[in-house]
């Protein structure tokens, strides 16, 4: 059973910084494919940043040179470092989990990803 449960979330100014972590159990958590993702209201979710197994990363280009995805294998946790931070950074955000296709991650792709967690929401004045 898997579950993923995130926090960090908060208020914080424009141009002020925010780390999200991501505690994951029950699975085989340094072998899955893991990514963050978030959801303003009236909006569609996006992928935020995603990470392999083998620490490879995908960010997206809105946050790119701003935002940090990274992994810690030995805690199971997963974490967005968040910097230089807008109001349109202003979501919920998710972590996801999953499974590998074929050695392949679905990256920033929210239908590649069947674990979520229950969200942290971010709002940036």
């Amino acid at each position: 059973h898997v579950q993923l449960v995130e926090s960090g979330g908060g208020s914080v100014q424009t141009g002020g910084s925010l780390r999200l972590s991501c505690a994951s159990s029950g699975y085989f958590y340094r072998y899955f494919c893991m990514g963050w993702f978030r959801q303003s209201p009236g909006k569609e979710r996006e992928g935020v940043a995603a990470i392999d197994s083998d620490g490879n990363t995908n960010v997206a280009d809105s946050v790119k040179g701003r935002f940090t995805i990274s992994r810690d294998n030995a805690k199971n946790t997963l974490y967005l470092q968040m910097d230089s931070l807008k109001p349109e950074d202003s979501a919920l955000y998710y972590c996801a989990a999953d499974r590998p296709l074929g050695w392949k991650c679905p990256g920033t792709r929210p239908g590649g990803y069947n674990y979520w967690g229950q969200g942290t929401q971010d709002t940036v004045s």
